[in-house]
């Protein structure tokens, strides 16, 4: 068994590093460590207590925060314009097909709610996502404590219409994918350590057949294609979050970020087509087979991206607003 001193080392030595390399970026855009220690010095402490109890009743929030955080960030902004909902004169980024089987937007009203009860009209909701995906990732059993700094604004409009430009698709090519990384200044080896939030949740079988049916895909694993026709036993599977037919992204850790997805990938048993394809392209094979063999490494170069990730072109200072629901503009 890893001792107790040893596990503190370790993170004491991550977060020298992670808080070394968020000094290093150069300026953040207004964001700073600590940004409501006194406008609102418990924020960050509510959001944790929220996102654990959340985490002990639903266990799969966890999950879906690291997810949003990655569909606000990736396209244009950290602004938690994902987290609009349609109305008469907003449609939705949710509504996007990139947005599909996303969920527990609903809980991000619960921790809203919860801030709102501390400091009414203090917390942006783009801190909100980004301090519950920090706060996810930990629940999750990936690195912890991150620096993640604050002070986000919250935009006053969806970006529904662009959203397939930003948001790589499931069946994507390796160039287009590092390419939308790397308009946010996440590189190569940032880009297959973020994709390694899939070791855990789920993908439902609309996004799987193609690689199943007619024949099982060439690059999978022959058990694996088995496994998974069984789990997806129609060629034709609908679109509908509804539907329960789903495979998970890693059978053996399913709810821990740990990185038998890079094992998995190197076994042929990536469960998306992109995935799959890292462990063969030259630019982020290497990557792949080095945070198959080291987890420490792969969270420590996951926790660095995922900041990288979080700093997106923020609204900050007078930009945008700070929504008192996060679901619609004030």
């Amino acid at each position: 068994m890893v001792s107790r001193r040893v596990v503190a080392c370790c993170s004491c030595a991550l977060l020298l590093l992670l808080t070394t390399s968020t000094a290093a970026r150069a300026g953040g855009g207004g964001l700073r460590l600590n940004f409501y220690s006194q406008s609102c010095p418990r924020a960050e402490d509510v959001v944790r207590e929220q996102v654990r109890r959340l985490y002990e009743e639903h266990g799969n929030t966890a999950v879906s925060w690291v997810r949003a955080l990655f569909h606000d960030c990736m396209v244009k902004s950290c602004d938690a314009s994902l987290l609009l909902e349609t109305t008469t004169t907003v449609v939705s980024e949710q509504a996007s097909h990139r947005s599909f089987g996303m969920r527990n937007f609903k809980y991000i009203a619960t921790i809203k709610a919860a801030l709102e009860r501390e400091c009414p009209a203090t917390v942006s909701c783009a801190d909100v996502l980004a301090l519950a995906a920090r706060d996810g990732v930990a629940m999750l059993g990936g690195p912890s404590p991150l620096p993640m700094r604050t002070g986000r604004r919250d935009s006053r409009e969806s970006y529904y219409g662009v959203v397939e430009r930003y948001i790589p698709n499931h069946n994507d090519s390796v160039s287009t994918v590092l390419s939308r990384f790397a308009a946010m200044g996440v590189e190569a080896e940032g880009a297959v350590a973020l994709l390694g939030a899939h070791s855990v949740g789920r993908v439902h079988c609309f996004n799987l057949v193609g690689r199943l049916y007619p024949a099982v895909d060439d690059s999978m694993d022959t058990a694996y294609g088995k496994y998974l026709r069984g789990r997806c036993p129609e060629a034709e599977a609908p679109e509908d979050t509804r539907e329960v037919v789903y495979a998970r992204n890693d059978r053996e850790t399913p709810m821990l970020l740990d990185n038998m997805y890079y094992r998995n990938l190197i076994a042929g048993r990536g469960l998306l087509l992109v995935d799959q394809r890292l462990a063969s392209d030259p630019r982020t094979a290497p990557y792949v087979r080095r945070m198959a063999a080291d987890n420490a490494y792969f969270h420590q170069r996951f926790a660095a991206a995922l900041l990288t990730m979080s700093e997106n072109a923020p609204l900050t200072g007078a930009q945008g607003e700070v929504r008192k629901h996060c679901s619609f503009l004030n």
